[in-house]
């Protein structure tokens, strides 16, 4: 009896003593409460158990009904810019879907080739601007050039973010967003204010003419409209289909399939590949670096076939003294930029379009070409992603399709939508402005989601210096 007297008492102390924190911790000053690390412990715990029962595996429940709402938003204003949108599909689906990130990763790269599937079949199909000579809107010599160096800087950068501590990611994603969401609005100001000026010079030519010569020359307008413009226009669309680079296609699907067996046959450093192969061993290291000659020899073979081209197409010495005269440094413009886009993405964990776009803008691409130019580059490396995630086996494919085909209907929707109102408006602007509007919420999105995994790393005292990559 007298044990039993002693184990009550026992256990009342104890739970006085495991109730009297929690006591204290409703009576703290509100100043203690409102402080910074308070405020992100009770984030990142309310984040910590929201994504638990979703980690193992994928329902149907409402947040994730409500991040494919917010996905096919996003899409929609993605696809208007030519950018894979995976800034936006990321944070959506691990914040309001509460995703593990692997699974969150895995499905972004599904939704980003849905949308560059629509983007690409949009810029095919429709028939060639007279803007730009009746000529599609994607420049292939752009794609080709760049796309080797992208997908190298891709491999390159996913080594980097393994050795990278985690704040320094987050500090180095914040910033270079910040300065190409920064570069974006000044290219779309620019446009905007060079748009104004064309559509006033327009309007006031326009009015001089119906002034001066309204009836003679209306009625000789009409008629020279209607004998011209089926002539030109069954032309141009004739020109179009003559004109497809199946050439330049060829290359850039050798180029793809060429990364892509070299990826399967190293597989990742869990050496999970198409063979067995020492992960982080020696032939893993072999192939990993097979790339750089691989992507050197790409930009060597079409730089070189580029020139001979021209030569042939150029008649006069005076045209080739002035080819001659462009510099080593203005033909390798386009593969750096994109060696330095795909590095930054591999580092950053996101596609090349949101960062390429601002540097095409900035080196006075149209926007129309930019677009179309940089959507058509990231259906090569998101797809190369997706395939790699299928073939070494990937979970949830089913929820991935369905994420997939959302993002394609947003994209052409976003797309329609977007060139009506080029059309109605005449400011091709609108599309830079999109592409900002992308970065600036990635940026937020993006650098607060990292944010909150830095403090939890500081508070669980992980290590967070540099890493080896194995």
């Amino acid at each position: 009896m007298k044990n039993h007297k002693v184990a009550l008492l026992t256990v009342s102390l104890s739970i006085l003593i495991t109730f009297s924190p929690s006591q204290a911790k409703q009576t703290q000053p509100i100043s203690d409460v409102l402080r910074i690390d308070n405020m992100l412990n009770n984030t990142y715990e309310w984040l910590s158990l929201y994504r638990k029962p979703h980690e193992t595996q994928l329902e149907l429940s409402t947040p994730l009904v409500v991040a494919g709402v917010l996905c096919f938003i996003a899409a929609s204003i993605s696809s208007a810019g030519g950018i894979g949108g995976g800034g936006l599909f990321i944070p959506i689906l691990t914040l309001v879907a509460g995703l593990d990130l692997r699974i969150a990763s895995s499905l972004s790269a599904f939704m980003v080739t849905g949308g560059s599937v629509a983007n690409v079949m949009y810029n095919l199909c429709i028939k060639g601007s007279t803007k730009f000579g009746g000529k599609s809107l994607i420049d292939y010599d752009i794609a080709l050039l760049s796309e080797p160096c992208m997908l190298l800087g891709v491999s390159l950068g996913v080594i980097c973010n393994l050795v990278f501590p985690e704040w320094l990611i987050t500090i180095l994603f914040a910033l270079f967003l910040a300065w190409t969401t920064s570069m974006s609005c000044r290219n779309g100001l620019v446009y905007w204010k060079m748009e104004s000026e064309v559509m006033k010079m327009r309007n006031g030519c326009e009015r001089l003419e119906n002034g001066a010569t309204k009836d003679a020359a209306g009625d000789e307008t009409e008629g020279n409209k209607g004998v011209t413009e089926p002539l030109l226009g069954a032309r141009t669309k004739e020109n179009c289909m003559l004109r497809f680079p199946w050439m330049k296609m060829g290359v850039l699907i050798l180029v793809w399939c060429s990364f892509c067996l070299v990826y399967l046959l190293r597989g990742n450093r869990y050496g999970k590949g198409i063979i067995p192969i020492e992960p982080c061993g020696v032939g893993y290291w072999v192939l990993s670096s097979s790339q750089i000659p691989l992507a050197i020899v790409y930009t060597a073979w079409i730089l070189c076939r580029k020139e001979n081209l021209q030569h042939h197409t150029l008649n006069t010495q005076k045209d080739i003294e002035e080819l001659n005269k462009v510099g080593p440094s203005n033909k390798l413009v386009f593969p750096l930029m994109a060696l330095l886009a795909g590095i930054l993405g591999g580092v950053f964990g996101i596609g090349g379009g949101m960062l390429i776009s601002p540097l095409l803008l900035q080196v006075g691409i149209a926007p129309e070409v930019t677009a179309a130019t940089c959507s058509f580059m990231v259906f090569f490396s998101s797809s190369m992603t997706a395939f790699q995630y299928l073939l070494l086996g990937m979970e949830h494919a089913d929820t991935a399709l369905i994420f997939a085909i959302t993002c394609f209907v947003a994209s052409l929707l976003g797309l329609v939508v977007l060139q009506r109102a080029i059309k109605v408006y005449g400011r091709a602007s609108l599309i830079v402005f999109s592409v900002s509007i992308v970065m600036a919420l990635s940026t937020v999105l993006m650098t607060s989601f990292g944010a909150l995994h830095v403090w939890s790393d500081y508070k669980s005292g992980r290590y967070m210096g540099f890493k080896l990559p194995c």
